[in-house]
């Protein structure tokens, strides 16, 4: 533990701006002499007490509520104290300071200041404490984090699913098979001419066969919910006035892009974040992708390749109504070749073809091979649902949400490095007179891969961006 993890730290736990209710969060080691410098009289443990915030010079700050938590039975696992205030941003840096000059002023029975070396916490470092001080794992850390920033209620239960050790507990079972299969075979290691019929009798094969199966079930649950977490970047191209802003406004229902007759209206990228059936989906309008002499346009359509390029799908929106000009479908040819030159594979690209209430009876296009494609109007909302389904569909959403726990993308590369060391493991194990030693070190690779996911084997590195992206007072 490094020596700032023993610093006493206090922060304002709630969001800047004004609000009915502050808190004042302050944690560290013995911490009751602080409490009763601040409050006046002892505080007895988790039970809050309804007081008067007094300044150094006996001066009311404000009234509130005062509850103390001695250790370990607290979130940081260490003594908290709480101050519960009215919400205003002034009177909560005039809390947070006197706890600061509390901590510093002299305890007269003792000489000794009451809490010496308090400091401001940095971002996340509460929750960093909990996690040091063995209350949660790092994946329920994390899971902290998700639950503040869920976009969608979806997302919210998610991870709050993660938060109660959903997840957690699914790792931890598949290391503690993964380190019953290390012991068996790191103890034939000793006795060569045995190993191959130890190995045999003990089954390992048919143990390593199902923590295959375990872990491609656990991967499938952790892509759902990394999906939940992150969402899926969707942007609409094509050329102008195919109907690129109506979409945006039809997903969205809400009108964010200006929509007129004129070509070249979008010059910038603009976005919202939408979602279907949980799931958050940032659609991306673009400006109308064609060779323009306007020097403004030019870079609209510059910045809507690279948004392009940035996709996880893109919606090829084609103009039914302008269909029969050869022209136009020169123009659609040369941005699907651009497409196919700039995309990589695994990017779907959707073919939509807009305004079917222009052209009633309208024949189905033919969809590029291996392609989705959706007929549908931006105006009257005909096809937005056929479309939302295929949005799921690419995304690779699968699972009911109740059925999954918040996950994020080190999760998942994670428990792809695993799914890498086991193949590699069965492989040592299947060959002709298996090289043991390979094959212990692949079940150890595994296994910490693993334990980087909760937080038992990882760097001091990883932690300090995990946490850094946390607010101030959690």
């Amino acid at each position: 533990m490094l020596p700032r993890h023993s610093d006493p730290i206090a922060a304002i736990a709630t969001a800047p701006g004004r609000g009915a209710v502050g808190i004042v969060r302050v944690s560290g080691r013995q911490l009751a002499g602080l409490a009763q410098a601040l409050c006046g009289r002892t505080l007895r443990p988790r039970e809050a007490t309804y007081l008067p915030f007094r300044d150094a010079a006996g001066q009311a700050i404000d009234q509130g509520l005062a509850l103390y938590f001695p250790g370990p039975h607290s979130y940081t696992g260490e003594d908290v104290l709480e101050l519960q205030a009215h919400g205003g941003p002034v009177v909560l840096q005039l809390l947070l300071a006197r706890c600061l000059e509390a901590g510093a002023a002299v305890d007269p029975a003792t000489g000794q200041p009451f809490l010496p070396g308090l400091r401001l916490a940095q971002p996340g470092e509460f929750t960093e404490r909990a996690f040091l001080n063995d209350k949660i794992d790092l994946a329920q850390a994390e899971a902290i984090a998700d639950l503040i920033d869920a976009s969608t209620e979806a997302a919210a239960r998610s991870a709050s699913r993660s938060l109660t050790g959903a997840f957690s507990q699914e790792i931890h079972a598949l290391r503690d098979a993964l380190i019953h299969l290390r012991m068996l075979v790191e103890a034939t290691l000793d006795f060569p001419e045995e190993e191959i019929d130890f190995l045999r009798k003990a089954d390992a094969r048919g143990q390593l066969q199902n923590l295959e199966q375990t872990l491609a079930q656990v991967m499938g649950r952790a892509r759902q919910g990394a999906l939940l977490r992150e969402g899926i970047k969707v942007v609409i191209a094509g050329q102008p006035n195919a109907g690129k802003s109506s979409l945006l406004n039809a997903l969205a229902g809400a009108e964010l892009a200006i929509v007129t007759p004129i070509a070249g209206t979008t010059r910038d990228k603009v976005q919202q974040t939408i979602q279907i059936e949980g799931v958050p989906v940032h659609v991306i309008d673009t400006a109308g992708l064609r060779d323009s002499d306007d020097e403004v346009e030019r870079i609209g359509i510059a910045r809507a390749w690279d948004a392009i390029a940035a996709a996880d799908a893109v919606l090829f929106l084609h103009d039914l109504a302008r269909w029969d000009a050869i022209e136009y479908r020169a123009d659609d040819a040369a941005i699907e070749s651009a497409l196919a030159e700039k995309l990589p594979k695994s990017v779907p690209v959707i073919d939509v073809w807009n305004k079917v209430d222009c052209v009633p009876g309208a024949a189905a296009q033919p969809p590029a091979a291996g392609r989705a494609a959706v007929h549908l109007s931006a105006r009257t909302g005909e096809g937005l649902d056929a479309l939302r389904r295929i949005l799921l569909q690419v995304a690779g959403w699968q699972s009911a949400p109740e059925g999954v726990y918040i996950a994020r993308a080190r999760h998942v590369q994670a428990l792809r490095s695993v799914q890498v060391h086991l193949q590699e493991a069965a492989a040592q194990l299947d060959a002709q007179g298996p090289a043991l030693d390979l094959l212990a070190e692949e079940l150890r690779l595994a296994q910490n891969a693993l334990s980087a996911i909760t937080g038992e084997f990882s760097s001091d590195d990883l932690l300090g961006v995990i946490f850094s992206s946390f607010c101030i007072g959690k």
